[in-house]
């Protein structure tokens, strides 16, 4: 129900408003006590729905949940977040930047698009690479590669797997999940549309227990 809150088509929404505005309208033809304490929720719910549905969600801020392990220890699954949909309409994601995407069609199975949530750990330019058990980056222009410092991840262990050097295209983004060994992410599918970028996960508020900033 409340994943299903925070990415209810936009059709629905304009359908409330609608009911919402000729209920409000109808009720003020009325002059009752009962009748104006109704109108006076139909018009806050209204103003509501407007602000958080047409206007802070898809501009500024939008709850996601998290469905997967992908990402532990970082997120857990049924964890909820806020996701800042704003910032990167001015600026760039950076390195460490915990972003939420539209997964590539190729990401599935069955070819859906879903809400995705990985980390970025390469941009246009860098080559990268999985070898002995950790992630190197070779930066655009640089001639060596650098191990990164991923103290975040989930297996201290290491990575079971190896990639190849991938060099990032220009307009794409390279991802991975925390939980190396088990995330479906760019050493799948590849480097990932900068298009496709919802925002950054910012805050976590649910459960309690875990309410803090992501990192």
């Amino acid at each position: 129900m409340r994943d299903w809150l925070a990415n209810i088509r936009i059709e629905y929404v304009i359908v409330a408003v609608v009911v919402l505005f000729i209920a409000r309208l109808v009720l003020g033809r009325y002059k009752t006590s009962a009748a104006k304490s109704a109108a006076e929720i139909v018009e806050s719910a209204l103003i509501a729905i407007v602000l958080v549905f047409l206007i802070i969600r898809p501009f500024v801020v939008q709850a996601f949940y998290i469905p997967s392990g992908s990402m532990l220890p970082t997120l857990d699954v049924n964890d909820q977040i806020l996701v800042n949909k704003f910032t990167y309409r001015f600026s760039e994601p950076a390195y460490g930047d915990v972003i939420v995407f539209k997964s590539p069609p190729e990401a599935s199975g069955d070819g859906q698009e879903r809400d995705f949530i990985k980390r970025l750990i390469g941009k246009s330019g860098d080559v990268i690479k999985v070898e002995d058990g950790a992630v190197y980056r070779k930066g655009n222009g640089s001639r060596e590669f650098r191990r990164l410092n991923e103290p975040y991840l989930m297996d201290p262990g290491g990575i079971y797997y190896e990639m190849d050097p991938v060099r990032v295209p220009q307009g794409r983004l390279f991802v991975m999940g925390d939980n190396r060994n088990d995330s479906n992410d760019s050493h799948a599918w590849g480097p990932l549309d900068r298009d496709r970028v919802i925002g950054k996960a910012m805050f976590r508020f649910w459960p309690l227990n875990r309410v803090g900033i992501v990192r």
